[in-house]
């Protein structure tokens, strides 16, 4: 059989796996991955080359430097600051988007929900505001913010990694030109509209994990807070001027993650435990469908099909609609990591096929796979929330389709004027 089709079997069992779910998403990508390997598709090297991939090196450095803000109680003190000053239940969702939108964009999108998921429910009990009328703004929140910079969310990542292989990048906040105003639309939206959308539910799952009570830090020296904030803030720094200082991000980030342990901010345990091996090896698992879609000629071919539906002489408009909803259709069905995984090497064909700018089709590519709003099974920040706040499947369709249409407009604004597909 044919290399091509072998690896358009794969993929296809891949889309459908990752949409049920029956196994674990991680241990699809492996089967992928192996299969791949036993079938002659790939050699081994090649199809385990994306675990040594720089990002993946990135991804586990911050997960520590991020990791160690949630060890301290830093990131539980910066949610529970910010909270604090609302009044009013709608201040309140204000509050809770923005502080976690912001810790999104440096830290990891799902751990800034996982740390005020316990916050923002203690909250709820000393307030008497409902749980469920807070918990899905904070989870969607972490969707947005993940867009803010180049390390908010894997996708972003996923996307500089294809880029950079063709001799390109984006810069670190360029992802921030879409996702800023996105995010400031989205609150502004559940400020004065979407509020009226989410769900007054008092019943709660009492087997959740988050209870009533915040976590207790107080048994944490105040000194390694503080030094856990000032490295976070010197690692993004790093990263910021990368150009300037002439260090790769993933050399900064190890740098801080070093630091962190060296100083006894963090034990060895600790980092070892901020680790997201799920990330990792779907992630790398990934990475090698990419490399299979791209050096069969797969992707070509997806891409040949795509333009042949659009037509030869599509508009770079009708194009741009057809990859972001594309991917924001599919994340909503899949993790939306994986979603993205799967799209940019296709993307790249895409782009490749009809000579658009790369650049443009990927950003096109993350903006739309990190619409991940309707669905419960969309991003784990999503999942985290649906037994604490006592969630149906439909409540986040109500919730979260109207601002997949707001970001969906946003989106289709900006990406033709700030990241045209045709210079």
């Amino acid at each position: 059989m044919d290399s091509a089709v072998i690896t358009l079997l794969f993929l296809a069992f891949a889309i459908v796996m990752f949409v049920m779910e029956k196994i674990p998403i991680v241990l699809t990508s492996m089967i992928v991955c192996i299969g791949l390997v036993l079938t002659r598709v790939l050699g081994p090297e090649e199809a385990f080359y994306g675990f040594v991939d720089t990002n993946v090196i990135l991804f586990v450095a911050m997960f520590i430097v991020g990791g160690a803000l949630f060890e301290t109680g830093m990131a539980n003190r910066i949610g529970g600051l910010v909270c604090k000053f609302a009044k009013t239940e709608r201040q309140l969702i204000v509050a809770i988007m923005v502080i976690t939108g912001m810790m999104s964009g440096f830290l990891s999108n799902t751990g800034s929900a996982a740390v005020l998921i316990p916050v923002v429910v203690g909250i709820a009990s000393k307030t008497g505001y409902s749980r469920s009328r807070l918990l899905l703004p904070l989870a969607l929140a972490a969707a947005m913010g993940g867009n803010l910079s180049l390390i908010g969310a894997p996708g972003n990542l996923i996307a500089q990694s294809a880029l950079q292989d063709a001799g390109l990048s984006f810069g670190f906040f360029e992802f921030g030109y879409i996702g800023l105003p996105i995010l400031i639309c989205g609150i502004f939206f559940y400020s004065f509209i979407g509020y009226r959308f989410l769900p007054n539910e008092t019943r709660t799952d009492e087997n959740s994990t988050f209870s009533a009570e915040d976590d207790n830090f107080s048994y944490v020296p105040k000194w390694k807070q503080t030094l856990s904030l000032i490295i976070l803030i010197m690692t993004i720094l790093g990263m910021i001027f990368e150009n300037q200082i002439g260090i790769p991000l993933y050399i900064t980030g190890c740098v801080g993650a070093i630091f962190l342990v060296l100083f006894g901010v963090i034990t060895e345990k600790q980092a070892y435990k901020a680790i997201d091996m799920q990330t990792i090896f779907l992630f790398g698992g990934t990475l090698a469908l990419a490399n299979a879609l791209e050096t069969t000629g797969a992707g070509n071919l997806i891409a040949d099909t795509v333009i042949g539906l659009l037509g030869q002489n599509a508009s770079p408009f009708a194009l741009l609609i057809a990859v972001f909803l594309l991917a924001a259709i599919l994340t909503n069905f899949m993790s939306n990591t994986a979603a993205t995984a799967l799209l940019v090497p296709i993307s790249l064909s895409i782009a490749t096929e009809m000579g658009a700018d790369p650049r443009a089709v990927l950003m096109a590519t993350v903006i739309g796979g990190s619409c991940a709003y309707a669905t419960p099974i969309g991003m784990p920040a999503n999942a985290m929330v649906l037994s604490p706040g006592g969630y149906r499947f439909i409540d986040y369709i109500k919730a979260g389709l109207p601002l997949m249409i707001v970001s969906t407009i946003i989106a289709l604004v900006l990406l033709p004027i700030l990241f045209p597909f045709y210079s």
